[in-house]
């Protein structure tokens, strides 16, 4: 949520690009391209998306907007932000060592920490790795992560498998995948697991 208003506060704007198709001075067709994030220069348009925590198929739905959105000459650059590899990798870690240091060793902790709304597969996940006398943190940051972050997710190994494939070309493309330093109070250096 900071990187979206920190954006818009250096006017990265939301907005709707309109692409018609005018034949004989009628208009036959018309798409709309919503990109969250516009910054228009006297050298160009950049458009950026962030892709937090969406369904995979989101990147294809950004990579190809930018790539109309390129061949119309309604922009210069592509930006995709999401979640770097070593950051997705690390998220049961994270999560795992939230829960100890805030002391949370079981549902009733969790609960009192104020995550109280889980789905029946978190729920189902969760207690079953508790019945293979899982440790409470590593279950729920497994089953947490697994249901909410898994693979079928927005991260860096489906943007690539995407690039590789040849989405969004011609538009050039600047990719970001977050770090784990992004994560401000876990340090990879020295995990307190």
């Amino acid at each position: 949520m900071r990187l979206r208003n920190d954006l818009v506060a250096l006017g990265w704007k939301k907005h709707t690009f309109t692409v018609q198709t005018i034949v004989d001075g009628v208009a036959r067709e018309s798409i709309s391209h919503e990109v969250d994030h516009v910054l228009k220069t006297p050298s160009g348009t950049l458009a950026l998306e962030i892709e937090w925590n969406n369904k995979d198929p989101f990147f294809d739905r950004d990579l190809e907007n930018f790539q109309r959105l390129h061949a119309q000459g309604a922009i210069s650059l592509g930006i995709l932000v999401t979640r770097g590899a070593h950051l997705q990798a690390a998220l049961v870690s994270i999560v795992e060592q939230a829960l100890r240091r805030e002391g949370i060793m079981d549902v009733a902790d969790l609960e009192a920490w104020g995550v109280k709304e889980r789905t029946t597969r978190q729920m189902k996940n969760l207690n079953g790795l508790l019945e293979r006398q899982t440790p409470f943190a590593r279950a729920f940051a497994q089953s947490f992560v697994s249901d909410k972050y898994g693979m079928a997710t927005t991260h860096w190994h489906k943007l690539m498998d995407r690039i590789a494939c040849g989405v969004g070309n011609p538009c050039p493309l600047l990719l970001i995948g977050l770090p784990l330093s992004a994560v401000a109070d876990y340090s990879a250096a020295s995990p307190e697991l």
